[in-house]
């Protein structure tokens, strides 16, 4: 997301840790969570059509990555604390009344799990790229905690040649995802947290099996990519994903194009369908 533009404002929820982001529109208010090793301005890219749609758009930073402080000792990175932190931010900025969340991969995750302690707050959820199919693999965390030693002996650079070697990536999209990679990477203050949050987000279960989703009784769109460009977010757990929450319903680009999870006009245009349809 660009720096911030007319009418909007920098702010902090929380205290240990303190959670920054911004806040840019008026209207209903959408708050948006990132993905693992992301940051608020990747999940619908720096498009500012919500905010020009008649929305109150709240993006942050969840603890340890780009402007957020990291996890105070004890606390870690998994999904409890960070829906503490999504809490906060929503008293905050929100206060009373129902919202709607978007969230990319963890960011997905942590919605679905504040939308499953609060049913009565959230109006409507897109979930963008959802990766957690109810299982935790040994095979998985081995892949997370090499990208995690990759970073801290050798840095950004390391960090991206590690996923260069062990992710699947088509030839047709590599280049575009290493270098995505390599620019969000620079927007952290603390490369120390983002390797703690590598080691601990994937062994923590934002809820327990996708059978628990069948609860969520609210109008949800699920964001799938196509496994050639991004194969660390299977098509098929999305698909997973939209079976389960009664109430969902599946979209994707086309074979052989760019992600939408990776456009973020087409996505914040589908975020904001989402909204319209249940007002």
């Amino acid at each position: 997301m660009p720096p911030p533009g007319a009418g909007a404002r920098d702010f902090t929820a929380g205290r240990s840790p303190a959670i920054r982001g911004e806040t840019a529109g008026e209207g209903r208010p959408i708050v948006l969570c990132h993905g693992l090793t992301a940051t608020r301005r990747t999940v619908v890219h720096g498009s500012r059509r919500l905010e020009r749609d008649g929305h109150t758009v709240i993006a942050y930073d969840a603890r340890g990555h780009g402007e957020s402080d990291p996890a105070p000792p004890g606390q870690g990175y998994g999904y409890p604390p960070l829906v503490d932190d999504l809490e906060a931010i929503v008293a905050a900025e929100i206060g009373e009344g129902r919202l709607f969340l978007a969230g990319h991969s963890m960011g997905a995750h942590t919605a679905l799990a504040y939308a499953l302690r609060h049913p009565e707050r959230a109006a409507g959820l897109v979930a963008i790229s959802p990766a957690y199919d109810g299982l935790i693999e040994e095979g998985s965390l081995a892949y997370w905690d090499g990208l995690a030693a990759a970073l801290e002996a050798d840095g950004i650079g390391g960090f991206v040649a590690y996923i260069d070697r062990h992710q699947e990536i088509d030839p047709r999209w590599r280049d575009s995802v290493l270098r995505f990679t390599r620019e969000r990477m620079l927007r952290h203050r603390d490369l120390g947290a983002i390797a703690d949050a590598l080691r601990e987000v994937p062994r923590s279960r934002p809820f327990g099996t996708l059978a628990e989703l069948e609860s969520l009784d609210l109008p949800v769109l699920v964001v799938a990519s196509r496994d050639a460009a991004d194969p660390g977010h299977p098509y098929a757990v999305a698909e997973s994903y939209a079976e389960c929450l009664p109430r969902a319903r599946l979209l994707s680009e086309a074979e052989g194009h760019s992600p939408l999870a990776w456009q973020g006009g087409r996505l914040s245009r589908a975020i904001g369908q989402l909204v319209a349809e249940v007002e």
